[in-house]
């Protein structure tokens, strides 16, 4: 059985199709997040993907934010499904339920950490190594990232973590396992990000340190190891990160880098994504955990697991399944199927009647036919306006808009179209001459004007660093600087000690009298 997470960084952006995206995967769950869809922007094609089902959590409040959704093949259907941690958004049978001792929260707490869509629940049936079989749970999360402006965004990403945390234990207390995966938007360990800060307040970061007390430690340590970055024990949670577990001392393992820094050629990023599985499913059903950096199309890359278990597949998707939405079930009529020839080649009255069955009656249907032959017409340029001599009036082209008055346009027939000249009507000059020399003539002057007009920007100025030609940006954090543009080495962000990596030249853009850089 394979499961893959990633944060894809919109579903509708996909550079090729969502199919052929999810089938290169190769994996029987893949768990999405940062979809960037809300429910009245999900297309077909987003939800119904031929050989998955789908299951999506939505952001309520903003439109094209957050959101996450998972696809499982249908060898992989789950048995229950659920949107949320707190399951009060669950308002159908097929749930799963175990949502553990949540009284520290408030009613309104719990509503708003499940109303930006960053969890969906699928639980199956798995048939373990030994052919026996088990319950896992699938839990795919988006946690929110600690704004440094926004002291609000810290807390409320906190409260998740305890919301998350509560709830896999629950549900790990009443039997079976559970994996949580996503972007959890914390890098554990020194040995996961690029460039940590000072080593002696990087485990005082509250996201670290929930992450410390909620993972186990595979191989318990009385002394944390400087080389590899691992912290000292302490780790007494129940759940594994699955990449460590296989690959403890594995540098520069990195899932997210900045985009517009350009920091992914230089590797220079964090591990922020993870498969984390309960101790004894990852000891005993995991054989690899790993990193998918060569798959591109977002600013996070893949992370897979391979385990031993086999799926087994309901007879039926549940509730939350995507295609049971209305607007893809087929008891909501779209606008096009208004429009559509419908033929009945069973000869059957009463089929012919169901498909005519809430669509508009058959004058209406004419008139529609009429209408939409109108609006070919007009396309095709089949029905043209008529004056009063009964000779078509045509669209007028856009060269005839430049025609001084008394002139005319003429092209030789042996150059290009677009090689015209002008002149006047009673002129008699040879055809040879009316071509793109008298174009060139035209063009000339103007180009002159435009050019003398429209000044460029002065070249950029060099970087200490690497003598190369430097690039312009604007400062668009909120504060006194806010657009002001400055000058950088063109070179993708990197470690200081990397040669190929951007130096450190910085150079403000000056505006000199008269408004001129």
């Amino acid at each position: 059985m394979k499961i893959v997470s990633w944060n894809i960084n919109g579903i509708r952006a996909t550079r090729v199709g969502l199919k052929e995206t999810l089938d290169s995967l190769d994996a029987d769950i893949i768990c999405l997040q940062e979809t960037k869809v809300t429910r009245d922007l999900l297309d077909e094609p987003s939800a119904i993907v031929e050989g998955y089902n789908s299951y999506f959590s939505f952001s309520r409040g903003r439109s094209g934010y957050s959101g996450v959704a998972t696809f499982c093949k249908s060898s992989t259907t789950p048995w229950a499904a659920e949107e949320g941690l707190s399951g009060m958004l669950c308002n159908h049978t097929g749930s799963i339920g175990c949502y553990g001792n949540t009284e520290e929260f408030l009613e309104e707490e719990l509503q708003s950490l499940d109303q930006e869509g960053r969890a969906v629940l699928t639980q199956h049936r798995i048939r373990n190594c030994e052919g026996k079989e088990e319950t896992l749970t699938v839990i795919n999360v988006y946690c929110p990232r600690a704004d440094p402006e926004k002291p609000e965004r810290k807390t409320y990403k906190l409260r998740f973590y305890r919301l998350l945390q509560t709830r896999a234990e629950a549900i790990l207390q009443k039997g079976g396992h559970v994996i949580i995966l996503g972007d959890v938007n914390t890098s554990h360990r020194p040995l996961d990000h690029c460039d940590p800060t000072d080593l002696e307040t990087f485990e005082e970061n509250p996201g670290r340190q929930w992450l410390n007390q909620f993972l186990g430690d595979p191989v318990p340590s009385q002394k944390g190891d400087s080389e590899t970055g691992t912290p000292p024990s302490g780790g007494s949670g129940r759940f594994y990160d699955s990449f460590r577990y296989f690959h403890p001392t594995q540098r520069n393992a990195f899932t997210c880098w900045c985009s517009a820094s350009g920091a992914r050629q230089t590797n220079y990023g964090t591990r922020i994504d993870y498969i984390l599985g309960n101790s004894e499913l990852v000891e005993r059903e995991f054989l690899d955990s790993i990193i998918m950096p060569e798959v591109e199309g977002s600013d996070h890359c893949p992370v897979k697991a391979v385990m031993k278990c086999r799926p087994i597949a309901a007879n039926k998707c549940p509730p939350l399944c995507t295609k049971y939405l209305p607007e893809f079930a087929g008891r909501q009529q779209k606008l096009l199927q208004f429009l559509m020839k419908k033929e009945n080649t069973s000869g059957n009255a009463t089929e012919e009647s169901s498909e005519l069955l809430g669509s508009q009656s058959s004058a209406e249907g004419a008139e529609i036919s009429t209408v939409r032959k109108r609006g070919s017409d007009k396309l095709n340029g089949t029905s043209r306006k008529k004056n009063k001599m009964g000779t078509n009036i045509g669209q007028g082209s856009l060269l005839s808009f430049f025609k001084p008055d008394g002139q005319k346009l003429t092209v030789a027939p042996e150059h290009n179209p677009s090689d015209v000249s002008i002149c006047k009507k009673e002129d008699t000059m040879p055809k040879e001459y009316k071509t793109a020399p008298s174009a060139v003539k035209y063009n000339q002057p103007q180009a002159a004007f435009w050019k003398s007009l429209l000044k460029g920007p002065p070249p950029p100025p060099n970087c200490k660093g690497h003598g190369e030609p430097c690039v312009l940006r604007t400062v668009k954090k909120a504060g006194p600087n806010c657009g002001r543009q400055f000058y950088v080495c063109a070179r993708p962000e990197g470690h200081s000690t990397n040669p190929q990596a951007r130096c450190n030249f910085f150079l403000w853009l000056t505006k000199k009298a008269g408004g001129e850089d």
